[in-house]
C-alpha cells in the first residue's frame, strides 16, 4: 500500500508517519520508484503499537524507541520486552523522597509474597511513595490491609496476562499489555468504586 492508504488505515497523518520514519520508529517503505514507496501490513501493525505507546501509554519518543528496540531484538525474552514497555507506565520518584519505614514495608511485602520483583523497580518506588503519603496524612494504618490489596492485584495481573496471551505477534502482545494496563487501571478504579458503593449499601444502607 502507499503511504496515503497507510495513513487512512491507521488514522496517522502522512507527515507524522514520515516523522516516525525519520526518528527510526518505523522502517521506511520499499521504494517502487524514486518518489514512491510501498508499505505492508507490518507497517500498519507497528504504527498501531507506536500510537498505543504514545497516546495511551504516554511514553516519550525516546522511550518508544527503547521499547521497539526490545521488540525487534531476537535475544530479548518476552518477559524483558514487556518489562521495557510497562516500566515507562509507572511514575518515578527520586530516591529519598519517601520514609525508610514505607520502603521497608514494600521490601517485606515483596519478600512475603514471594514476588520475583526488584525492590528498586519503578512500581515498588511508586508503592513506597503511596505508603509514605498515607503516613504523612495520618492514615498509615492502611498498610495493615496491604496484603489484601496485593492478593487482589495478583488476581488482576493473572487476568491481564491470560488476556494478552491470546495475541500472537509480539507487536500485538506489547500493544495489548500497554493498552490493557493503562485503560485497565481506569476500569479497575471504576469497579472498585462500584464495589465500594455496593458494600456500603449492604453494610450501612437503610432497608
Amino acid at each position: 500500500m502507499r503511504i496515503g492508504e497507510l495513513s487512512r488505515r491507521t488514522g496517522v497523518p502522512v507527515p507524522t508517519i514520515k516523522y516516525y520514519v525519520r526518528e527510526g520508529l518505523l522502517s521506511a517503505g520499499e521504494l517502487t520508484s524514486p518518489n514512491q514507496a510501498s508499505y505492508s501490513d507490518a507497517h500498519e501493525r507497528r504504527l498501531r503499537l507506536i500510537r498505543a505507546l504514545l497516546e495511551v501509554g504516554g511514553l516519550s519518543v525516546a522511550s518508544i524507541r527503547d521499547v521497539l528496540g526490545a521488540v525487534d531484538d531476537p535475544d530479548k525474552s518476552v518477559h524483558k520486552v514487556l518489562g521495557t514497555a510497562t516500566d515507562g507506565l509507572v511514575p518515578r520518584y527520586a530516591a529519598g523522597d519517601e520514609s525508610p519505614a514505607a520502603r521497608e514495608k514494600v521490601r517485606e511485602l515483596i519478600t512475603r509474597r514471594g514476588w520475583r520483583v526488584d525492590a528498586a523497580h519503578p512500581a515498588a518506588e511508586a508503592l513506597t511513595e503511596a505508603l509514605a503519603a498515607l503516613e504523612r496524612v495520618g492514615h498509615g494504618a492502611f498498610a495493615e490491609v496491604l496484603d489484601d490489596y496485593a492478593s487482589a492485584a495478583e488476581t488482576v495481573a493473572r487476568a491481564d496476562l491470560a488476556h494478552v496471551a491470546r495475541h500472537i505477534g509480539l507487536d500485538d502482545l506489547v500493544e495489548g499489555v500497554v493498552v490493557g494496563t493503562v485503560i485497565g487501571d481506569a476500569m479497575l478504579a471504576a469497579l472498585r468504586r462500584l464495589a465500594q458503593m455496593d458494600g456500603s449499601s449492604r453494610a450501612y444502607g437503610e432497608g
